[in-house]
Order: structure tokens, then C-alpha cells, then sequence
């Protein structure tokens, strides 16, 4: 009899179905926190960024340990091309215990959202991030129609 006062007053299976309700929320919640980020990953190299206006479009691709020389930019039609090499690091007879950062030639191939001036597109490197400004063609520019009453 006293047992099952104590019961109505504890229930051991209530608490764990409370405990696995609060794990569940904090699941959440940190998966929220973690992983619920607008960080597509492509696996291509190298990592680019790509932002567009009204005016044209910029792009940074992360590029350390890079020399300018070493890059070569260029635009055909709405397709950029990224292309550069990064020599190995001279090791004498030294065999590779970690080997994580990229080394050798890449190319790059960013279709634009719409077409670019070329002859206006500039590159600038600085501090390992390649940064290339692409301004849109004026026949891409979205042109403002005046409505006139009738």
C-alpha cells in the first residue's frame, strides 16, 4: 500500500521520460548552434566565395601560401576561371609525416550568375585571399522601365 503512494508520487518512468525529453531538446539545440549553418562544402579547391549586386559580382578564393605571379584569372562570357600552381616545399631526402595543405597546379571553374564586363575585371591578392571584382555587362543590367499615364 505504502509502495504504491510513493509511486503516485514518484514514478521512476516519468523522470526517464522527462530525462529523454531534455535530451532531446538539448540535441537540438545544439545541433541548431553546430550545424545549422549556411556552409556549403564543396571539396573543390580553392574555396571561393561569391556575392552579387545590381553593379557586378565579387569573388574571394582563399589562396595562402600562393604567389600572385602563380595565379592567372580569367573570364569568357559568364564562366570564371581560377587557375595557379604552388611549388612543393623543398625537403632533401625528408619523407611526409603529415601532408594536408595543397600543393601542385589547380583550376577553378565558377559559372557567374550573369554575363560580365571583361575588360573592366580586376584582381587584387593580399594577405593569401585572392579578391576579383567583376562588374556586370550594361547589356546584363536591370534597366528601369518609366510607366506612362495614359
Amino acid at each position: 500500500m505504502l509502495l504504491r503512494e510513493i509511486e503516485k508520487v514518484f514514478d521512476p518512468w516519468r523522470e526517464f521520460e522527462k530525462i529523454e525529453r531534455d535530451l532531446r531538446r538539448m540535441e537540438k539545440e545544439l545541433e541548431r548552434l553546430f550545424f545549422d549553418r549556411e556552409i556549403p562544402v564543396s571539396g573543390e579547391y580553392p574555396p571561393v566565395n561569391l556575392w552579387t549586386d545590381e553593379t557586378g559580382a565579387l569573388v574571394t578564393a582563399e589562396l595562402p601560401g600562393f604567389e600572385p605571379e602563380n595565379v592567372e584569372v580569367t573570364v569568357v562570357g559568364r564562366r570564371l576561371t581560377i587557375e595557379g600552381r604552388r611549388k612543393p616545399v623543398a625537403t632533401d631526402g625528408a619523407r611526409y609525416h603529415f601532408r594536408e595543405r595543397y600543393e601542385g597546379e589547380f583550376r577553378r571553374n565558377i559559372e557567374l550568375p550573369f554575363r560580365v564586363d571583361p575588360t573592366k575585371v580586376e584582381a587584387k591578392y593580399r594577405n593569401g585571399i585572392l579578391y576579383i571584382t567583376l562588374p556586370r555587362a550594361e547589356e546584363d543590367k536591370p534597366k528601369k522601365i518609366a510607366v506612362a499615364a495614359e
